[in-house]
């Protein structure tokens, strides 16, 4: 396993980060396919082995499960100072807004539960999960620094916005002198290339590290062309990500499976081969054993420039889906249940 820094910070990172949605009990949260406890210790001690010390998870996934069994499965397993754990935090709710908590208390509050559910006292990297539309920025980026200087945050990261909101949180931040964001994790594998437009040249001028995502698109990246699997068929949300492009993202999944084949490998390592040429570290998923050890594999992976070439040729531009074409001003009056902790709240 190859590592590196993280962007403008002092992290040391694998070059594959897991991805945990999928760990946590599918009874307190909106996914059927996520795995229990014991299968997630096992994919956890499993990266561990393979040098991946890079975790990413979210208060938002399973009702809180997910950062349970992932900061359990971490204190048994690996020593805290060799382990880098991310976790997001989300926008304040229509509740909170109503009762007047502001976006610093919000901030806390989440902290907090994220500390008692992964059982540390601080984290690694505190991402802000999606824009905030109803709290000022100055507010978020206030409440975020207080909680680097209160040691229970060490770094900051951002995901799912737009370029522009990126580089005015941190130039407000540098202005005010507050902790900056140092990474971005946005939507972007080979069937998704909207990053590129913008968001990918802004981090590369700024040393911001690229963390995307549905690295492996929901798993149609590693899939045969007819081959199916739990999660493609109850995953739901990647389906609203995917279907309706389905015809035009075949002719790339069609070739990531000519060049595997020629290559000797599977389709997980040339799809993720191709995003490790042009990001930090992808974020991916993993349910099973195999899905960790083939995006270890991939690190291994040097693609040829011809390769790299073919594999994107066969890309058209695509509207933006899910978290990005939700989370809009005009939205911002509509309700949206997230799952949080022990009980549910509702986002304005």
């Amino acid at each position: 396993m190859q590592h590196t820094k993280l962007g403008n910070s002092e992290l040391n990172v694998s070059r594959i980060c897991m991805g945990c949605m999928g760990f946590g009990d599918a009874k307190n949260g909106q996914h059927s396919w996520t795995v229990d406890e014991t299968h997630a210790r096992e994919i956890i001690k499993r990266g561990l082995e393979l040098g991946v010390n890079f975790f990413d998870t979210a208060i938002g996934y399973q009702s809180g499960t997910s950062e349970q069994y992932v900061g359990r499965a971490l204190r048994d397993f690996a020593k805290r100072e060799d382990v880098v754990v991310a976790t997001k935090f989300l926008p304040r709710t229509g509740q909170e807004i109503a009762e007047g908590i502001t976006g610093q208390q919000h901030i806390e509050q989440m902290v907090n539960t994220s500390l008692k559910n992964l059982g540390l006292d601080y984290i690694d990297l505190y991402i802000y999960h999606m824009w905030d539309y109803g709290t000022p920025l100055y507010d978020i980026m206030e409440g975020l620094n207080r909680m680097v200087k209160a040691g229970k945050v060490r770094y900051i990261g951002i995901s799912n916005c737009y370029a522009y909101q990126l580089a005015k949180a941190n130039a407000l931040a540098e202005r005010e002198g507050f902790a900056k964001f140092v990474s971005i994790q946005g939507h972007y594998n080979l069937i998704f290339r909207e990053e590129e437009r913008e968001m990918a040249r802004l981090c590369a001028e700024d040393n911001i590290a690229m963390t995307p995502y549905s690295a492996l698109a929901g798993g149609r990246l590693s899939k045969h062309p007819g081959e199916t699997s739990k999660r493609l068929e109850a995953d739901s949300y990647a389906r609203l990500k995917y279907d309706a492009t389905a015809e035009q993202d075949a002719a790339i999944i069609s070739r990531v499976e000519q060049v595997a084949q020629k290559r000797g490998v599977s389709m997980t390592e040339v799809s993720l081969a191709w995003l490790l040429s042009k990001v930090t570290a992808p974020v991916v998923g993993a349910t099973r054993l195999s899905h960790v050890e083939g995006a270890a594999r991939a690190v291994n992976l040097t693609l040829t420039p011809e390769e790299r070439a073919y594999l994107e040729e066969p890309y058209v531009p695509h509207k933006l889906v899910g978290v990005m074409a939700q989370n809009t001003p005009e939205a911002a009056g509509q309700q949206h249940v997230w799952s949080t902790g022990s009980q549910k709240i509702e986002r304005a």
